[in-house]
């Protein structure tokens, strides 16, 4: 998938996403690069909204089990189970979200449940990046449902 291709498709699913002005910066098997610009996440404190950094860790987080589903040619639903996001420091300009499998060895595994059972869960982790440091980390936890085909 392209960037551009992926960009397009999280700004229509994901009407948010658009709102908050997310670019995809890079999109590869092992990880995910989102960005968005402080003005659209500010609060009154004139840093990023901590809502937007945890939805653009969460939005990195999702594409990646996408493009790797998608990968596998498995098509199918991913919703966030749970997430828990840490904050460590405030961001007061433009922010990326660098997404991983929080494990890469699960991953066949996940693949194995999901094709047998039609639903998996991974824990993917995103860290937050401002000015070249990490601000935050987020990691949640992604159910997969495969399309029923009907036999």
């Amino acid at each position: 998938m392209e960037l551009r291709d992926l960009e397009e498709y999280l700004h229509r699913q994901i009407p948010l996403s658009a709102a908050m002005q997310v670019a995809v910066r890079s999109a590869a098997p092992d990880s995910v690069v989102l960005a968005a610009p402080l003005e659209p996440n500010i609060n009154h404190k004139h840093t990023a909204f901590g809502g937007s950094v945890s939805a653009l860790g969460i939005l990195a987080a999702w594409s990646l089990v996408h493009l790797r589903l998608t990968a596998e040619n498995l098509r199918g639903e991913i919703v966030i189970q749970s997430n828990s996001m840490d904050y460590d420091r405030p961001i007061a300009g433009a922010f990326t979200a660098v997404s991983a499998l929080a494990d890469v060895e699960a991953w066949p595994g996940f693949i194995r449940m999901l094709t047998r059972r039609k639903r998996a869960r991974i824990a993917v982790r995103s860290e937050l990046i401002y000015r070249g440091e990490v601000a935050g980390c987020l990691t949640g936890r992604f159910v997969a449902f495969l399309e029923d085909d009907g036999t």
